[in-house]
């Protein structure tokens, strides 16, 4: 078999150039893109079930902490509770603990649970104040109506 020498189609020999060698596989096929692109791709799309749940959990502490504040006893105090020793909890690792909760959703953790402390701190001070002014009104009356 004999090559033709200026034709580079039939050419064995290779260029001594380093920088034909850097430039080759430039323009090579790069198998492992599509591979790693479809993996991030299909991790993202798994994750986001998983997003919704932790968002889910967080909501239901958040509403628990809110509407059972000032529950006194039963039901409303054990769900005001456990929510309250979740928000708290800061050395908890745990997968769906509220800490790695808030950093998987991209929430600042000790920001939202000093809201969640002072929304809880003003909601007694005013239903504190309701009540006294309520029987300071109920006091008054009784003792205009003797």
């Amino acid at each position: 078999m004999k090559l033709k020498p200026n034709n580079s189609k039939y050419t064995t020999e290779r260029s001594s150039n380093p920088l034909d060698e850097r430039i080759v596989p430039l323009f090579e096929p790069d198998i492992l893109s599509s591979t790693l692109f479809l993996a991030s791709h299909r991790r993202k799309t798994f994750l986001q079930p998983e997003k919704a749940l932790m968002l889910a959990i967080l909501d239901d502490a958040v509403n628990c902490f809110k509407d059972h504040v000032v529950a006194q006893g039963g039901r409303g105090k054990r769900l005001f509770d456990e929510a309250a020793e979740w928000i708290l909890a800061r050395d908890d690792d745990g997968l769906f603990s509220f800490e790695n909760i808030c950093d998987v959703l991209g929430m600042n953790a000790a920001y939202l649970r000093q809201g969640l402390l002072r929304w809880r701190k003003n909601k007694i001070a005013n239903d504190f104040g309701r009540l006294f002014r309520y029987e300071r009104r109920n006091r008054l009356s009784l003792a205009t109506s003797r």
